[in-house]
């Protein structure tokens, strides 16, 4: 026989409704009581206390919204969806009528609620017969529960297991779930008034997207994909009987654990789920024998729980999002509350990822970096930022990402990319990537590209003439040497800057506050991974601070999109479970330095990709690039962090937990090929923009304003005869930068100002640092003594130290001096000895 339609169904329906709004409200309650009044008799409960609690009931209860599965996704450059991963507490994925096979809704109904279609919540026939059955067995042994009964059954128990405090969840679902009159009884009266505020598929529909699958698998949807790799709506037969037998016994008939409990189901399926269906007809006899025929197959299709089924390495930029979502007031109150949100909710989270740029980032980093190595803890990363937007479009590492204790070295649930309260460690220092905040402030306060510094490496600064925070830094001096060891020497900030040399950018730091340096950075949202506050002392020019490579990227975007920071952010939008909007963090932009000094700033590292210490980095593609190289001290970190006009991204490696030097071991990744660690950032970047990231685009760079890329001329005044303060602020005046070199030999008083470099006349250009040495007194001019007599020349060498010796010449004029070494002009009277030859008394 052919199965009914629905129309059929809805007729039936009509029908029963009446007779279950008109009789059965009256003659069901008298029914059910009487049902477990034996019970009740037996237990020594009084009757009119049990009727009391059904009386004081509401009339019907109203489905609470489930428990759903979230969903993180990425996105492909043609706008579809990737899943990442999803959380959940139970799996379950609500889905509407239509979306659900016919097969599922008639062995629901044939097997556990024949009249469904026809009863008003409480089957009539089925309480009488229960009740003889209670009766003669003194205690409840069959319940006549309809599908309505057991749909409230489970808003009761899923209100229970929602409470966030565990005794108070413990204790109702305890009273959901008790094996007492009392709870039939209300059971009872909620299912008659839920049936006069919902429709009869309204409450199938709702009983199927709630019950139990075994396991964590709730609703029908989860369980087709969970059991059968399929959607509900296309299940077949034998597979809708199947899960159909596993809601009676979730756990003693689900087909995931073993033989013996396939066997179970199938026994079920055949002789109670398809047999019912059979029997009402909902089957024909040979759709019934095709299916007892046919066996059960399971293909269990795990769900992706949790970030470590992220493809593409997404992993680590999957657990960003979830640690945001639990960090996030908007999401919660509490950490508890914004956990279970995100459990519970339904979220489809949409991040900012761009698969085939996260794709391209995971590829090549593991490309070059190996996951492990013996020699170091290695790590690795490459994590890009869209400029104007803060969006990050790319989050990759050398590492699988996993939260197993036992994953082994390949795989951490450390994200090296970001802050330690979101998943990553505390930081890595970077070098000299940092100098880009010093460039800027010696640009904001009237310097420029073109400004002569000394970049000496044998130079001493005076801790004395550095102000940081609280005024000057203190006495004595500090030592600092080139990265290389360059001979650095005086070349214009803009070289020193393409070429990195660390003592060019002390001497500026020297001129600036330490205060405004850092402020500089913070503007851009620099910030330490471990929560500290950045430090500021001498070293922090070059670097010193711990900082998350998603920090550095971002602040590079702000450079490089004309001084407007946006704060990153991965999420772009979330839904919840009814498809309403969620509100998500959004980025926060702001004109964090004068446009015409970004542009400068960003100039300058278009010269460190072209022609700096990041030419192998070049992808030399025809798109301009603009960025800056650094290197820790002791080479434990090495940074390249730049980009395009669309784009731009960290890319570094380090040692991780210790402090080993990484420049000079020799990798083995895929495609590194033995080349030195130091390299592998250049080789990573290049990669990634050459063959993904530039097909995004990028605008030329502007050129900036000729006082920022040049300055002005003027000519060096003559500060000899002066003090050390009162020349340096002649030059300070002057529009240079006076400071104070090193002492040298001369005939003036000590202290006194001998000359400058560049000397005085000379054209430089302003704000260049000119340096003025001051005398140490201890030159003294020696008088000329030759053609003296002895006793002549001693006197006039008063205060020399004074040796002699006789000539060997027999006609030389008798008590005279014929030789002087040294011979007479300005000489240090505190180490020189003057030789005399002297032609002996005759």
């Amino acid at each position: 026989m052919i199965p009914p339609s629905r129309r059929t169904r809805r007729l039936r329906g009509m029908l029963g409704g009446l007779v279950g709004l008109g009789v059965l409200g009256v003659v069901a309650g008298v029914l059910v009581t009487a049902m477990v009044a034996p019970v009740i008799a037996v237990a020594g409960v009084a009757a009119q206390s049990t009727i009391g609690v059904f009386e004081n009931l509401p009339d019907y209860i109203r489905p609470d919204a489930l428990s759903q599965t979230s969903s993180v996704y990425g996105r492909n450059p043609d706008g579809t969806e990737v899943l990442l991963a999803s959380f959940f507490e139970q799996n379950r994925q609500s889905v509407g009528w239509d979306d659900i096979s016919l097969y599922v809704k008639d062995a629901i109904v044939s097997t556990e609620d024949p009249r469904f279609y026809v009863h008003g919540g409480v089957d009539v026939q089925s309480t009488a017969r229960a009740l003889f059955s209670n009766f003669f067995a003194a205690s409840i042994q069959s319940g006549a529960s309809t599908i309505s009964q057991q749909y409230v059954k489970n808003i009761r128990v899923q209100r229970a297991e929602a409470l966030p405090d565990p005794v108070a969840r413990q204790a109702a679902y305890d009273e959901a779930t008790a094996s007492t009159p009392a709870r039939k009884l209300q059971e009872a009266k909620l299912a008659i008034g839920l049936e006069k505020e919902f429709s009869k598929d309204d409450i199938l529909l709702g009983y199927l997207n709630i019950a139990l699958f075994g396991g964590r698998v709730y609703g029908i949807q989860a369980a087709s994909e969970y059991y059968f790799g399929v959607s509900a709506r296309d299940l077949t037969l034998p597979q809708a009987a199947s899960l159909a037998a596993i809601v009676n016994e979730p756990e003693a008939l689900r087909i995931d654990l073993d033989a013996e409990h396939t066997a179970e189901n199938k026994a079920r399926r055949d002789k109670d789920i398809l047999a019912s269906m059979l029997k009402e007809h909902a089957i024909t006899p040979q759709q019934f024998d095709e299916a007892v025929a046919t066996p059960v197959e399971a293909h269990i299709t795990q769900p992706s729980t949790g970030c470590q089924t992220a493809i593409d390495g997404a992993g680590f930029a999957c657990d960003f999002v979830r640690k945001i979502i639990e960090h996030d007031p908007a999401f919660g109150a509490t950490d508890e509350e914004r956990s279970h949100r995100l459990n519970t909710g339904g979220y489809r989270i949409h991040t900012t990822l761009d698969m085939r740029l996260q794709k391209q980032a995971d590829d090549t980093t593991k490309y070059y970096v190996p996951y492990s190595t013996d020699a170091l803890d290695l790590g690795s990363v490459i994590v890009t930022v869209e400029p104007g937007t803060g969006r990050v479009t790319s989050m990759a590492q050398n590492k699988n990402f996993s939260e197993a204790p036992d994953a082994g070295p390949d795989a951490t649930s450390v994200n090296y990319a970001t802050d330690a309260d979101y998943g990553g460690s505390t930081g890595f220092p970077v070098g000299s990537t940092y100098k880009l905040f010093t460039l800027i402030n010696w640009l904001q306060t009237g310097h420029s590209l073109g400004d002569i510094v000394n970049g000496s490496n044998n130079q001493k600064f005076a801790k004395s003439s550095f102000r940081n925070c609280n005024g000057q830094d203190g006495g004595g001096y500090y030592t600092s040497g080139n990265d290389a060891g360059e001979a650095g020497g005086r070349a214009a900030v803009l070289t020193q800057f393409e070429e990195s040399v660390n003592n060019a950018f002390i001497a500026m730091s020297q001129q600036l506050e330490a205060c405004d340096i850092r402020d500089v950075a913070q503007s851009l949202g620099v910030h330490r991974a471990d929560g500290q506050a950045l430090q500021t002392n001498i070293t922090a020019v070059l670097g010193t601070n711990e900082i998350a490579p998603l920090a550095m990227a971002a602040a590079f975007a702000g450079v490089i999109n004309k001084g407007v920071f946006c704060s990153p952010v991965a999420i772009d939008s979330i839904t919840d479970a009814n498809g309403a909007a969620v509100e998500v963090p959004k980025s926060t932009c702001t004109q964090a330095i004068d446009p015409s000094v970004a542009v400068a700033a960003t100039y300058a590292m278009q010269g460190v990709i072209t022609d700096g210490t990041a030419k192998p980095g070049n992808p030399r593609d025809g798109t301009a690039h603009a960025g800056k190289t650094g290197t820790s001290d002791n080479e434990e970190s090495v940074w390249l962090v730049g980009g395009t006009t669309k784009l731009v991204t960290a890319a570094w490696t380090g040692n991780v937990s210790g402090h080993v030097s990484i420049r000079n071991t020799t990798i083995y990744g895929p495609g590194s090929g033995g080349i030195k660690n130091g390299v592998t950032r250049m080789l990573m970047w290049r990669d990634f923009y050459r063959d993904t990231g530039d097909s995004y685009g990028g605008d030329d760079f502007p050129t900036p304003d000729r006082s920022l890329r040049v300055g002005q001329s003027a000519t060096v005044p003559d500060v000899s005869g002066m003090s050390v303060k009162a020349a340096v602020d002649a030059l300070n005046n002057a529009g240079f930068t006076g400071t104070e070199g090193s002492a040298v030999d001369s005939t003036r008083p000590q202290g006194e100002v001998v000359g400058s470099d560049p000397p005085s006349g000379s054209s430089t250009t302003k704000g260049s640092d000119v340096a003025v040495f001051p005398s140490n007194g201890q030159l003294s001019v020696l008088p000329n003594v030759v053609g003296r007599t002895v006793a002549s020349a001693i006197g006039a060498l008063s205060g020399w130290k004074v040796s002699q010796s006789a000539s060997p010449d027999p006609n030389c004029a008798s008590d005279t001096i014929v030789g002087q070494s040294p011979g007479p002009g300005e000489v240090n009277r505190t180490t020189a000895t003057v030789a005399l030859t002297v032609c002996p008394r005759k």
